[in-house]
């Protein structure tokens, strides 16, 4: 029971999820943190089990750096969004299945993607998405407003709008807003050489 959304900009991606962790009827956290950095260029923002998130994570991110050393060249978003879909499918299959819905959001030479990852292992890309118990709230907000020609900051504020929304409505989402901006590899190339001199 949550809400997260992702954006996909013309200048990177935007993440946002509320704060609350449910336990049933019982508001178990208050500040519990869903959206999870991978690296500089790629984050997952998590509805569900919890736990099942963080290990699939864990995982994810240790194979995925285990595949660049050996190839030599970094992972694009949609190859380390098919290796989190596939660890979701391998649980599926061996009857432990990992109770989570993700939206994989990440940067790379083509640009922003946001892709969606079920406890099945399927997985679509999209402009935008949300999941968890809020996310048809949050649906109607992102359908009315957004368009292709957006920036980062007014991704931001329209994810904060959604994830808003539904906190009015939806039991299971509330207690706060986190939003994550990944901006495209040439603003971090930039960022990165504004920081040095």
């Amino acid at each position: 029971m949550t809400t997260i959304v992702g954006i996909k900009t013309n200048e990177g991606v935007v993440l946002g999820s509320d704060k609350r962790a449910s336990k049933g009827f019982f508001i178990g956290s208050k500040i519990t943190q869903k959206i999870a950095k991978i690296d500089d260029t790629l984050a997952v923002a998590i509805a569900g089990q919890l736990s099942d998130a963080e290990y699939m994570i864990k995982v994810a991110k240790a194979e995925r750096r285990l595949i660049e050393i050996r190839r030599g060249f970094p992972l694009t978003v949609r190859e380390s969004a098919r290796l989190i879909a596939n660890l979701a499918y391998a649980g599926l299959k061996n009857y432990q299945p990992y109770f989570v819905e993700l939206l994989v959001a990440g940067v790379d030479a083509e640009g922003g993607h946001i892709l969606a990852a079920d406890m099945s292992g399927a997985l679509t890309e999209e402009d935008f998405a949300s999941s968890g118990s809020g996310s048809p709230i949050a649906y109607g907000v992102l359908e009315s407003v957004y368009s292709k020609d957006i920036t980062n900051e007014q991704a931001k504020n329209i994810a904060t709008k959604a994830v808003a929304a539904a906190m009015e409505r939806d039991p299971g989402s509330g207690n706060g807003i986190d939003v994550l901006v990944i901006p495209n590899l040439v603003m971090i190339t930039e960022e990165k050489k504004r920081r040095s001199n």
